[in-house]
């Protein structure tokens, strides 16, 4: 395989090409930040240089295999990795109009949550950094700049962190893309072991963690990773997360009809949430034709919601974006439009 750059800093681009200037890797660098696919693009290296880069290396990876787009501006790409292996990378516009990737980090997921399409797939492998760091770059070309990126597409960030942390470290250099670390966000199944990891060592950035239950048993029957990663043991990271970092913790909860969202579940969460600084993000299941699941009907919604409100907890229920291509959250996996639009 012919390596490619994406998923390289200045330093490494310069030692991977055995470029004799390090200037050479910089401008590179910044080539790619600024959407350049190709060395051809890159019109202030020498035709000799372009020429030889051409034949040993490349830039890109990945291709944009199909391209989806719902009706309320949602943009779902099926990217095509080197191996043959497809994954999704969607875009999302706020009311506000800003735009956020919601990036994958894994061909596939090993979690299996039981209401997740990608759950269903199973694992493949993880991402490298460059196959993560394209799709943003894959949406910004699509989107014009985005502003924000979440680590919350196919698989679980946490398994394989030193890739997120690469991607990061990429997507944010001032070298480069120069993107702020407050406008990301990383979401996990709860991988406790990774929160204290990014606690400790870095980068600090948005934490939500998907609960949607706070029942023990429950929550092993629809999340597996509870068995391995215990509801009390998650509250002690998140706590040590917040207080560590300053930085208050989203806790995401998927509703479902006559599971999540009766009076039982309400005191759980409230339980689950004393003594920690969390806000609740509630999220409306999103249909998935082969799972046994029925979305919440608008009063579970309010109802679960008044009970947060009451109890003096922060939070918000997620707009719904995406549905009609297979977008939205525990969507991804299949495309549900027959036609390719690209």
């Amino acid at each position: 395989m012919i390596p490619s750059l994406t998923g390289l800093l200045p330093q490494e681009i310069t030692d991977k090409l055995s470029l004799d200037i390090n200037f050479r890797g910089k401008q590179i660098f910044k080539w790619i930040a600024n959407g350049a696919e190709t060395f051809d693009d890159m019109t202030n290296l020498s035709k000799e240089l372009r020429s030889h880069l051409n034949k040993t290396s490349k830039v890109y990876s990945t291709r944009i295999k199909q391209t989806l787009v719902d009706p309320d501006g949602t943009i779902k790409l099926q990217i095509e990795l080197f191996d043959n292996r497809c994954i999704e990378t969607v875009l999302l516009t706020d009311a506000d109009g800003r735009k956020t990737a919601c990036v994958s980090c894994q061909a596939g997921c090993a979690m299996g949550c039981a209401f997740c399409q990608t759950g269903m797939i199973g694992f493949g492998r993880n991402l490298e950094a460059g196959e993560i760091v394209e799709q943003f770059f894959h949406l910004e070309k699509k989107a014009g700049k985005l502003d924000n990126i979440v680590f919350m597409g196919m698989g679980e960030p946490m398994l394989n962190l030193a890739a997120i942390k690469k991607t990061i470290d990429i997507l944010c250099s001032k070298e480069g893309r120069n993107l702020s670390k407050r406008r990301i966000t990383l979401s996990t199944s709860g991988i406790i072991s990774g929160i204290y990891d990014l606690a400790d060592n870095g980068p600090f950035l948005r934490l939500a963690v998907s609960l949607t239950v706070a029942n023990e048993d429950l929550r092993k029957q629809l999340m597996p990773v509870t068995n391995t990663n215990k509801l009390q043991d998650l509250k002690n990271a998140i706590k040590y997360y917040t207080e560590k970092t300053g930085i208050r913790c989203t806790l995401e909860a998927v509703l479902i009809h006559d599971i999540n969202t009766n009076d039982k579940a309400a005191k759980e969460f409230i339980n689950f949430a004393k003594g920690i600084d969390v806000h609740f993000n509630l999220i409306s299941w999103n249909r998935v034709p082969t799972l046994p699941f029925r979305e919440p009907t608008k009063q579970e919604i309010n109802y679960l919601m008044g009970k947060l409100e009451k109890a003096g907890i922060s939070v918000t229920l997620r707009t719904k974006r995406g549905r009609t291509i297979g977008g939205a959250c525990g969507q991804l996996g299949r495309s549900y439009a027959a036609s390719d639009n690209t």
